[in-house]
């Protein structure tokens, strides 16, 4: 007898043959997860002490988000490296090493800028494919937009250098003052921005005397130069307030060393350098320190967030600095070390206590943590 074919059977047939592929691309899924995410990282400089701490803190913080993963099950990161290097032709390799990494398509690209508008361009493509960018220290303008931005309190950094120098001087002398700045990056701007609030907020007569451009120890000591060569009489000048310890410990030698001690200095970053110089009384009085390990690390934080899509970033992400003096500065660890207790200033202020604390420009607190 002949048996006849059930009515289902093609029916059977069709389902059993959509289903094997379904099966197939439930393995390459699986296989593509245990594939690492592949993370391009630009660096600006490693020649400035401070950006070499970030990049540390970056790395250590990618060592330990490797080690738990391994453990938990989730995906490594590897990370594709380059180092832009100082001055214009940074600014111009850092251009050229975005546009290498965006032709690798990797599932995230973290980036120090090494100048505000350079990489507005590269910024544009990684938003039209998909790529997530993380900058961190400095902020990437145009119309592109970052997934999230990283920084330390760079206003906050100024402000307490403002009203620092202002408690060491009478509020109704005209201070004269000399700026050495870098106008090229977010980060030094508002460090100057909250350098001048930070007097005006103590009712802090001053003026401008003049300005120079360093955040490099070449610059740094050209701009010293130039400063004993156009106000060579002493008392001319009372402050100078430089905005990174990269160019300011250059100034800081250049001017003891041809004995203008009568002025005082207020920088940024916190270097070792720098603070021995507070200790010495080798003209600098304060220095706001950055967490530079720190920064490093909660950029690697943000971006491994980003990649697991865990939680909702805030657009800019702050970091507090830290006011060291001679009456602080047995609180700060150093740029490696552990976040010091909240202290009261004992200076006039309008922030009187001082904590460790990231937090979105509003002042909302946010938290990053790795793998539990």
């Amino acid at each position: 007898m002949k048996l006849r074919p059930s009515p289902f059977s093609w029916l059977i047939v069709i389902v059993a043959t959509l289903f094997l592929p379904s099966q197939n691309l439930a393995k390459t899924t699986l296989a593509d997860t245990s594939q690492p995410y592949r993370v391009g990282v630009l660096y600006w400089s490693m020649n400035i002490p401070g950006q070499v701490a970030m990049r540390q803190g970056l790395e250590a913080t990618l060592e330990k988000l490797n080690s738990q993963s391994g453990k938990q099950g989730f995906r490594s990161i590897e990370l594709i490296t380059h180092v832009a290097g100082d001055g214009p032709q940074g600014i111009e390799n850092q251009i050229s090493q975005m546009d290498s990494l965006l032709d690798l398509k990797p599932d995230l690209i973290i980036v120090q800028p090494t100048d505000n508008a350079a990489l507005a361009g590269g910024l544009l493509r990684a938003n039209r494919e998909g790529i997530p960018v993380v900058a961190y220290d400095q902020y990437i303008s145009g119309k592109g937009k970052l997934d999230c931005f990283l920084t330390s309190n760079n206003y906050q950094a100024g402000f307490h250098c403002g009203e620092y120098i202002a408690s060491r001087f009478d509020s109704s002398q005209t201070l004269k003052i000399i700026l050495v700045e870098y106008p090229h990056v977010s980060s030094t701007v508002e460090r100057v921005n909250g350098f001048i609030d930070g007097l005006s907020m103590q009712n802090q007569s001053f003026q401008i005397a003049r300005a120079y451009e360093a955040v490099e120890p070449v610059a740094g000591k050209i701009a010293a130069q130039e400063i004993r060569i156009q106000y060579p009489t002493p008392g001319t000048i009372q402050v100078v307030f430089t905005v990174n310890d990269g160019g300011g410990l250059a100034v800081v030698q250049e001017l003891y060393s041809n004995g203008r001690t009568e002025i005082i200095i207020a920088t940024v970053d916190g270097d070792p350098a720098s603070v021995q110089n507070i200790r010495n009384n080798r003209l600098t009085v304060i220095d706001s320190a950055q967490f530079c390990w720190h920064l490093g690390a909660n950029a690697m934080l943000a971006g491994y967030h980003l990649l697991i899509g865990d939680i909702d970033l805030p657009p800019t992400i702050l970091l507090p600095v830290f006011p060291i003096t001679r009456e602080t500065m047995d609180q700060y660890q150093g740029w490696y070390g552990d976040i010091p207790e909240p202290f009261t200033k004992p200076w006039p202020s309008n922030e009187t206590v001082w904590k460790w604390q990231l937090t979105t420009p509003d002042g909302d607190t946010v938290v990053l943590d790795g793998p539990q």
